[in-house]
């Protein structure tokens, strides 16, 4: 990782960073990217130092609690070789650091068996410490459902903030932040069967319109022991012994004759997506965001 030479006289620039990251919350779309971007740029290279793996503790705002071990040892055997070129962020406790963002970073070294990370020590508020975190798992890591919910759910309560404003600050479609965090007020039972993929998005939103736990659960069985489709699934629901008593809302006719393509999309991909004139425009929010939507289409581009 590059980062910049800055001297000792840049004083003003890097005392501007609490005003920088506020500046940055209060942007019209939360990237995490740049957060980062403010944080390495302000921060000279002597200034970025070597903190002992025994020292740091997770951030307890860290919405990850499953970290995928192969995708850790491929860190790890990176580590092995390459070193940790992007340094963590941490913040001074009482005893050792609290990471704020690079946890992962953190377990593959330690895999890999360093004793030591290079770490960028700053004195963040919990708020900051949380919405850095969440940011980064969001934009960049893979989270489970239920993981990706929490930190929606997060974000909206620290930042005051509706789902359709949300959805805006973060380029996601408001039906998907709608659907996520609609997830949390599902039994426990369900939510951990959706973090263990045992069942799917499109079975949860099913499942989430019966009351009856007891049907819940016979269905997720099914779902599991005979590998029920969501439409499968939707037909059961349409039995008289299936009792709806959280029916949908009825909505406005839409004139948009793809509009249930474009859910589905939107959906499926995490982003708005939007079809009108013969044209289907998909929204991204970095470049990250763009590499994830191009992984999960299966489009390779040469660089």
């Amino acid at each position: 990782m590059e980062t910049n030479n800055l001297s000792e006289s840049s004083i003003p620039k890097r005392r501007a960073l609490g005003r920088g990251l506020e500046e940055l919350f209060n942007s019209e779309v939360l990237d995490y990217n740049t957060v980062e971007e403010t944080i390495v740029n302000e921060t000279p290279k002597e200034k970025i130092t070597m903190v002992k793996l025994s020292e740091l503790r997770s951030n307890p705002y860290q919405p990850r609690k499953i970290f995928k071990e192969e995708a850790l040892e491929e860190l790890a055997n990176s580590i092995k070789e390459h070193g940790v070129f992007q340094p963590i962020i941490v913040k001074k406790a009482i005893k050792g650091y609290e990471i704020i963002a690079g946890e992962r970073r953190v377990k593959a070294s330690l895999m890999a068996g360093k004793e030591d990370i290079p770490a960028i020590v700053r004195d963040f508020n919990d708020t900051q410490m949380m919405e850095i975190a969440l940011l980064e798992n969001l934009q960049r890591e893979n989270l489970t459902p239920i993981e990706e919910a929490n930190a929606y759910k997060k974000l909206q309560d620290t930042l005051k903030l509706t789902q359709e404003e949300l959805a805006k600050r973060l380029g996601k479609s408001r039906s998907h932040i709608t659907n996520m965090i609609g997830l949390l007020n599902l039994p426990d039972k369900i939510q951990e069967e959706i973090s263990i993929n045992n069942i799917s998005m499109g079975h949860a939103r099913v499942l989430s319109k019966l009351d009856n736990q007891s049907q819940q659960q016979e269905l997720i069985e099914r779902i599991v022991n005979d590998n029920l489709s969501v439409r499968d699934l939707e037909e059961l629901t349409k039995e008289p012994t299936i009792i709806k008593t959280n029916p949908q809302k009825i909505k406005k006719p839409n004139n948009n004759k793809f509009q249930y393509l474009q859910e589905e999309l939107s959906e499926k991909l995490g982003t708005k997506v939007s079809i009108k004139k013969n044209k289907i425009e998909i929204s991204f929010v970095n470049e990250n965001d763009l590499n994830r939507l191009l992984e999960y289409m299966n489009i390779e581009v040469e660089k």
